[in-house]
């Protein structure tokens, strides 16, 4: 909002006064709202008959752990089943001391005191992006250093990728790509990045008020006492389990981050009830093709399914359809006309494959590629279905139309 009064309200025919920024009171605000969150979990939890134990656990035995309560007491729990969901935690970058402060990863990020005049972000994946985006509209010059040559991480469309990228740089990001991070000082005021082409190079060196690290994240298992039942992890770390969730103890089964597939809380949700199907009726199931990534920039990006690069490389033949938001009415209208739709369906079927957006409202509007994807769909079912003008959800359609046949409006 900050941003687009500062840039974009004047268009609209809104002239506003001095604007200042009040970080103090944004951040007061986000944590009000992280606060109504977490209450309102705690208030499930008691709906639900669901006992609430603060503390940090370890694996006693195979059906037992201890506690260690956040009041300073202990507490054995027993349990014929257990599910061990602790999530991950920022990677640390080799040489760079993380204090939150100067050099920080995603939870220092949301919760800096100033808005730093420079920041580099050492990763261009999703975390890297959301909060370098964030940063760069409240003002600061913003510089993202990224090993690969686009931004969004792997599972991001190529197409996709260098549209975002174009947008965020006209928004004033910068962009370092094929480049790799050699060290960090943060002896000084500012830290110091040296860094160099990945294929090698000169060195060059950048400076910061900020450093973010978001090169990735790790499953968080620190602790748990993994050695004590003889639990196995891989070597990224993560807890190795079966199609069922299980470990080599069939009643401990595992879920989210600290497991294979992608890091996302929607992923997790889906497992936990899976895993509580296993135990409960034997069977259970999710479908991680049909898993949405979003990245909450400004604009969104979303996708779910397949990517051209996984295509070309499963040796797959398809077809591809995109539409501009700049054709669509409710997008123009809004002056909100950055970005594309883009359809993948299998070349001789029509099933959609994959469905990949860019634009304001993308995280809304991939659910319907969701269930698309999930329900097998054709990009000719989405083509002919009906969808309201004027909405943005037209622009769905058109991409699906330019997929089967041709779009109408562009």
């Amino acid at each position: 909002m900050y941003h687009q009064i500062l840039h974009d309200t004047k268009k609209r025919g809104i002239e506003v006064g001095d604007v200042k920024l009040n970080l103090k009171q944004m951040m007061a605000a986000k944590n009000t709202s992280v606060d109504g969150l977490t209450k309102g979990v705690e208030f499930l939890f008691k709906k639900n008959n669901v006992e609430y134990v603060k503390g940090t656990a370890a694996f006693s035995g195979e059906h037992e752990v201890k506690v260690n309560l956040i009041d300073g007491d202990q507490r054995t729990l027993r349990g014929k089943n257990i599910i061990i969901a602790t999530g991950s935690e920022a990677t640390p970058f080799p040489g760079l001391k993380i204090d939150e402060k100067k050099v920080v990863t995603s939870t220092g990020a949301i919760a800096l005191e100033e808005v730093p005049k420079k920041m580099v972000v050492i990763g261009g994946g999703i975390i890297g992006l959301e909060m370098g985006s964030v940063w760069s509209r409240l003002g600061a010059d913003v510089t993202v250093v990224e090993y690969l040559g686009q931004i969004g991480g792997p599972g991001m469309d190529a197409e996709i990728s260098k549209s975002s990228q174009k947008i965020l740089q006209k928004q004033g990001m910068k962009f370092k790509l094929n480049t790799k991070v050699l060290s960090g000082d943060t002896s000084g005021e500012n830290v110091k990045i040296e860094v160099e082409a990945a294929k090698g190079g000169k060195a060059e060196t950048l400076e910061a008020d900020v450093v973010l690290v978001a090169i990735g994240r790790r499953a968080y298992t620190a602790g748990l006492g993994l050695e004590n039942i003889g639990l196995e992890t891989d070597n990224k770390g993560r807890l190795v389990i079966d199609q069922e969730y299980r470990t080599k103890h069939p009643h401990i089964r595992v879920i989210g981050d600290c497991t294979f597939g992608p890091m996302l809380a929607h992923k997790a949700e889906e497992e936990a009830v899976a895993a509580i199907e296993y135990i409960t009726k034997g069977y259970g199931h999710v479908n991680y093709n049909a898993i949405p990534s979003v990245m909450y920039t400004h604009p969104e990006v979303a996708w779910v399914g397949q990517n051209e690069a996984e295509l070309k490389e499963a040796g797959v033949k398809y077809k591809t359809g995109t539409f501009p938001f700049s054709a669509n009415s409710r997008a123009k209208t809004n002056l909100e006309t950055d970005g594309m739709v883009k359809f993948i369906a299998d070349a001789e079927t029509d099933r959609i494959l994959g469905v990949h957006i860019v634009g304001t409202s993308a995280g809304e509007l991939i659910a319907e590629g969701v269930l698309a994807v999930e329900y097998g769909a054709s990009s000719e079912d989405v083509a002919r279905t009906s969808h309201a003008h004027p909405t943005l959800s037209e622009a769905f359609k058109e991409a699906a139309m330019a997929t089967y046949s041709k779009a109408i409006h562009f």
